[in-house]
């Protein structure tokens, strides 16, 4: 299960969930390139991990487009940049731009960075495009004000499964790490909580942790994962089953 030879875009690579996919992907021998909107963070994790490095607006479609085609080839295309979502007010008080803030950044910037990367892969007959998060654990809606972001979660999905049908036939795959949420990617600050309810709505009784994520997302666009496309790759722990 290796990655040797592949060119891997990462778009909000600085991040931890996109840091942590990173540094699997360069282990497992991939050329990285990570994408995102802040050059310090970008700077520091790429030197971490002797990665390359752009600026990008992933909700920008000129910027993406032009970004990638500066490559030779894009085999892996990886998307976790930030929903833009609000969460924490009821429904019938929350403006309708705050609830299709994440629906509309979601949609957009996945639309946008899977079709630069598709174009490459295409071409090539190969490729994997891998999206992160999922349909959730079902009693979300009861625990949480999420506002849209659930909304966001299942366009993406409905996203993932148009464009494996489309991209199927040129040898590409397209896939998506199920999560039931990572506490480690949460702020200390409000972990214990969202943690102890993560965890308490898995079988195994523990969470995924960043570490769980990259080891999925090597197997997932490396040829081990070769039969999965239009699915989603269970990392939740149990919390999502049946």
């Amino acid at each position: 299960m290796n990655l040797n030879g592949k060119t891997a875009v990462i778009y909000g690579g600085a991040g931890s969930v996109g840091g942590a996919i990173a540094a699997a992907f360069t282990e497992a021998g991939a050329t990285v390139h990570l994408a995102g909107r802040t050059e310090a963070t970008l700077k520091a994790k790429a030197a971490e991990l002797g990665a390359e490095y752009a600026v990008v607006d992933a909700l920008d479609e000129q910027a993406v487009d032009r970004h990638a085609a500066a490559f030779e080839r894009i085999d892996i295309s990886v998307n976790v940049t930030t929903d833009n979502d609000v969460q924490g007010t009821p429904m019938v008080e929350m403006s309708v731009e705050d609830y299709l803030s994440p629906v509309v950044s979601a949609v957009r910037s996945k639309f946008l960075t899977s079709r630069a990367a598709a174009r490459h892969m295409i071409r090539q007959r190969s490729g994997v495009i891998l999206f992160f998060g999922g349909t959730g654990e079902p009693s979300a809606h009861r625990k949480w004000r999420l506002g849209g972001l659930l909304a966001a979660f299942d366009a993406v999905e409905s996203m993932r499964c148009q464009l494996a049908a489309e991209l199927g036939p040129h040898g590409v795959r397209v896939v998506t790490l199920q999560t039931g949420g990572i506490p480690e990617s949460i702020p200390v600050e409000h972990r214990a909580p969202i943690e102890e309810d993560i965890v308490g709505d898995t079988l195994l009784g523990r969470a995924a942790t960043l570490g769980d994520v990259g080891r999925a997302a090597v197997f997932a666009a490396s040829d081990w994962g070769r039969t999965i496309t239009g699915a989603q790759v269970n990392i939740t722990c149990g919390s999502v089953f049946g």
